[in-house]
């Protein structure tokens, strides 16, 4: 028996874009250790570029924007898999390509949606998968490393990630009267995916944060998909209602005397000024 002991255990995993997706890799994992997974993408056209890399799977499609689509999907996948065992929900989407770069300016169309997309639909599908879960199931969404810095880029994104995490508190007391459901997130520092090449300047922010890291190497999504495997599994049963910071150490390390010194190479006034 493997150490997660996710043997004969049923998921739903929300998110695979691609094969660098965290959603992908994390359910890799646990079909590696015998567990059945559930996909959901979010459109016809997804699942037929993901038909070779999902080829014999169960596959499904459901838009998170519409509450009907999740509804239809959770009572598919309960007729068919009455017990499930945990949920993954790896979901954003921000529209950049309206946004000015100052976070004052976004439109309240694309916040809104922002939220809709990557904090209400953990809520929205939480509801509607409730009658399935295991009692002693886990639900874990992939947010960010922090939602206390303002990257200009990122904008909007970081305010409905922190309402996200806010929100696995709130499910977490929800379900606890009638169940032992967890909710908690893998808050994730920056890594290279699909979703990631969308947002304006992110390469030069992650060649930051590569250095920045105690280790100097990037985050790499396997790393990531290693700890949302952790939370499904029963191993972490303790754990409730937490945001796990996955960043190699970068959140300690700003002040690290070599990038200090870069930073600062031809920027400092000197005395004669």
């Amino acid at each position: 028996m493997s150490f997660l002991g996710l043997t004969g255990k049923t998921f739903v995993v929300f998110g695979v874009a691609n094969r660098r997706s965290v959603a992908y890799q994390a359910a890799r994992i646990l079909e590696e250790e015998g567990a059945t997974v559930v996909y959901s993408v979010r459109s016809p056209e997804r699942r037929e570029t993901l038909g070779a890399l999902l080829e014999g799977r169960e596959v499904h499609v459901c838009d998170v924007e519409h509450d009907d689509q999740i509804k239809s999907l959770a009572a598919t996948v309960g007729k068919n898999h009455p017990k499930i065992h945990g949920v993954l929900h790896s979901l954003a989407f921000a529209n950049y390509e309206n946004f000015s770069g100052s976070f004052h300016e976004v439109k309240r169309a694309d916040f809104l949606q922002c939220v809709s997309i990557s904090c209400y639909s953990l809520i929205a599908i939480a509801n509607a998968f409730k009658a399935y879960l295991d009692d002693r199931a886990s639900v874990v969404t992939i947010s960010i490393s922090t939602t206390r810095m303002a990257v200009e880029s990122y904008g909007y994104m970081a305010p409905a990630k922190a309402a996200l995490e806010s929100s696995l508190a709130f499910l977490a007391k929800s379900f606890s009267k009638t169940s032992q459901v967890r909710f908690n997130a893998v808050s994730a520092g920056l890594l290279k995916t699909s979703a990631s090449a969308g947002i304006p300047g992110y390469v030069d922010k992650y060649m930051f944060a590569e250095q920045v890291t105690l280790r100097k190497q990037g985050l790499v999504t396997a790393e990531v998909a290693n700890t949302a495997a952790f939370l499904l599994s029963d191993r972490s049963s303790g754990i409730n209602t937490q945001g796990i910071v996955v960043d190699a150490g970068m959140s300690t390390n700003y002040f690290d005397n070599d990038i200090v010194k870069h930073a600062l190479a031809g920027l400092w006034p000197t005395k004669d000024a």
